[in-house]
């Protein structure tokens, strides 16, 4: 072979070379930025966010501070396939820290979620948005959701009240407001009542089965994808497990009965016509309540039998166009 010859067989060797060292440095890169689902993660870094309205699969969410926040609902939980992203308000998601995603509380909080099937409480730092899947209160963390208890399950029966803003800095701070003793009563102030003072209500005249219109300023976001996910004594609480004496085992009042509630209106005569709208969907009956002096009448569906069951309930309800109506737990 001559010299002319060797160089050029040389240089063809190092062309056909050079393609497969820079696949295999970038595969290297990839694999070091992948983060692992078990080192830990620099908590906080995000910034505060309330939001405007928003809308995910034709239901309209509307972010806003409620210092009286107080639901139930279903909660489910999200992990790996999140995990190392950022959340919506720019914090990074750990699935082993204390944190829940929430379709309206604002960002950075602190919120205590009680698992309503077993009585464990725990507090937890909401710094993301979701669920978004018809009927669910609250998205948590798969280290949060072990700690209600319901990780294997998939989803539980929760009660979801607001604390407080959370430091910026991650953690919950000093967990000012967070009781030394906590048992849960029987809820009675939904949030939704607690804003119908300044909602339009119902015509009398003919329910509305068309979608509502978007609000001003609203902007509508794609579909997001989320994984979902015998009643205690009476005695006195002891700790599931002391981290920081954030989880505790508190009594559960009632059978938790699982409903679907339609509306809830001032208006005897709104609240009668959407149950009479409502009519061969099942049981639909009428509730009073009293919020802050005012008599309200809630539109409920139920008691349905299980999770399943009031999912079904829930969108058959949703297609007569009563967008506003969602699970609770009572």
């Amino acid at each position: 072979m001559t010299v002319q010859a060797s160089k050029k067989v040389h240089g063809a060797a190092r062309a056909m070379l050079a393609p497969l060292a820079l696949a295999l440095m970038l595969a290297g890169c990839g694999t070091a930025s992948k983060p692992s689902t078990s080192a830990p993660i620099k908590t906080g870094g995000g910034y505060y966010k309330v939001g405007t309205p928003y809308q995910i699969g034709g239901i309209w969410y509307y972010p806003r501070e409620d210092e009286k926040y107080d639901s139930t609902g279903i909660a489910s939980w999200y992990g790996p396939q999140f995990h190392g992203k950022q959340t919506a308000n720019g914090e990074i998601f750990d699935q082993n820290a204390m944190t829940a995603a929430h379709p309206t509380l604002p960002m950075p909080t602190i919120a205590r979620v009680t698992n309503l099937e077993n009585g464990r409480s725990v507090i937890v730092r909401v710094n993301d948005r979701g669920p978004f899947a018809a009927g669910r209160e609250i998205d948590m963390s798969k280290r949060a959701a072990e700690e209600l208890g319901f990780m294997t399950k998939g989803t539980a029966k929760v009660r979801v009240q607001f604390i407080g803003r959370a430091p910026l800095d991650g953690g919950i701070g000093d967990g000012r407001a967070v009781a030394e003793t906590f048992i849960a009563p029987k809820v009675e102030t939904p949030p939704d009542e607690r804003r119908a003072n300044a909602a339009p209500l119902t015509s009398v005249a003919a329910v509305s089965t068309s979608q509502l219109a978007a609000p001003v300023g609203a902007a509508s976001a794609p579909p997001q994808s989320i994984v979902p996910a015998s009643a205690p004594s009476d005695a006195a609480m002891q700790p599931v497990r002391d981290d920081a004496g954030l989880t505790r085992q508190a009594p559960v009042a009632g059978p938790g009965n699982i409903y679907v509630q339609a509306g809830s209106f001032q208006s005897l005569q709104n609240a009668e016509a959407v149950r009479q709208h409502l009519t061969g969907l099942g049981q639909v009956e009428i509730q009073t309540t009293m919020v802050d002096g005012t008599q309200f009448y809630r539109v409920r569906l139920g008691p349905l039998s299980d999770v399943p069951a009031a999912d079904s309930s829930l969108q058959s309800v949703l297609q007569r166009g009563h967008n506003g109506a969602r699970i609770v737990i009572d």
